[in-house]
């Protein structure tokens, strides 16, 4: 019985090694015996254009300084809100929004999931400007209005950030048709709460994995950019008023290891310090015999110039006597007072 057995078992083995699995020829080094064949002819009544890119990687400015050799610089220090979640509202010249510090294709879904959860579904959803416009609903303390909410999803100033201005519409109830947006709240109290519910619901998230890949542009373009060009020296370009921009970068300046020692508002000029970070710290026999010492007087070596150009504000940086400074250094400081703007 046991010899039978052994037989059986041998006889499958040969088998499946020789045939494969239930009889099936094992075709895996078909692929070494096979032949050129022609190319594929596409009819000329059909189109031949192809399909494209899906998802296309825009082309990178490249000048030929940028391909001069150079030392290899230390790494710039992140902003200081690259590693936290920052949810808050802030205000300015009368206006207040709800800024995020995460993408505005990643806050589209979540702030449409707010809205529905919370009883209050999108009439209008338009990503390409960054859009929502609320059904009328009504509320349980006034019996006599609807009220309707538009968002309004912008890129922020900080780098991979949003902003969420809100207005507040109310009509007597059976006039909504006839209702048109106001250009500033109708209550002001009402567009408060909104943006208060809104700024904790986000805030009590961790995770922002869902991002709306057919929204990649929401809210138009990013409002700060910088700017280098071949014949004029690089800078910030912020798509705000002067104001705006004036409290942006002294905010930048506070947190991007700069130190203000003047300014003056009414010429746009900062006058600025600011030193490499040593790799290396005052040991304590450095300080015992006056190294680090903290009565070191700390001179302005740049200047931040402010200037307003049309609806846009201009941001560059020169050396202390107001002279232009090589691009690669003025690039790298850019870059720093750009991480922190908000």
């Amino acid at each position: 019985m046991k010899i039978m057995s052994a037989i059986v078992v041998t006889f499958f083995s040969a088998n499946l090694a020789g045939c494969g699995w239930f009889g099936l020829k094992d075709r895996s080094n078909d692929y070494l015996l096979s032949e050129e064949t022609e190319p594929t002819v596409i009819p000329r009544e059909l189109s031949t254009r192809s399909v494209g890119q899906i998802y296309p990687i825009p082309a990178i400015e490249v000048s030929q300084e940028q391909l001069v050799s150079f030392e290899v610089p230390r790494p710039q220090p992140a902003s200081v809100n690259t590693f936290e979640q920052l949810v808050k509202i802030q205000s300015f010249d009368e206006r207040r929004w709800v800024l995020i510090n995460i993408s505005p294709s990643e806050l589209w879904p979540r702030l449409r999931n707010v809205l529905n959860r919370n009883g209050v579904p999108s009439a209008m959803a338009q990503g390409s400007s960054g859009l929502i416009e609320t059904v009328w609903v009504t509320f349980s303390s006034d019996d006599d209005n609807s009220h309707r909410f538009r968002f309004n999803i912008a890129p922020g100033v900080q780098l991979e950030s949003t902003e969420i201005a809100i207005i507040h519409s109310q009509a007597v109830r059976g006039a909504e048709d006839t209702s048109e947006w106001p250009v500033i709240s109708d209550s002001d109290q009402r567009e408060l709460d909104m943006l208060t519910l809104i700024a904790n619901d986000l805030a009590g998230v961790n995770n922002f994995a869902s991002v709306s890949l057919l929204a990649q542009d929401i809210g138009g373009v990013a409002k700060v950019e910088i700017i280098s060009t071949e014949i004029a020296d690089p800078f910030i370009r912020i798509k705000l008023g002067f104001d705006r921009s004036w409290a942006s970068v002294v905010y930048s300046l506070e947190r991007g290891g700069f130190s203000t020692i003047d300014k003056n508002r009414s010429e746009g000029i900062f006058f600025v310090n600011y030193t490499e970070p040593s790799s290396t710290e005052v040991g304590f026999f450095g300080r015992l015999f006056g190294g680090g010492s903290d009565e070191d007087v700390i001179t302005a070596n740049y200047r931040v110039l402010v200037e307003a150009e049309a609806a846009n504000v201009e941001i560059k940086i020169v050396d202390g006597q107001g002279d232009s400074l090589g691009r690669t250094e003025a690039l790298k400081l850019l870059a720093i007072l750009r991480s922190n703007l908000s």
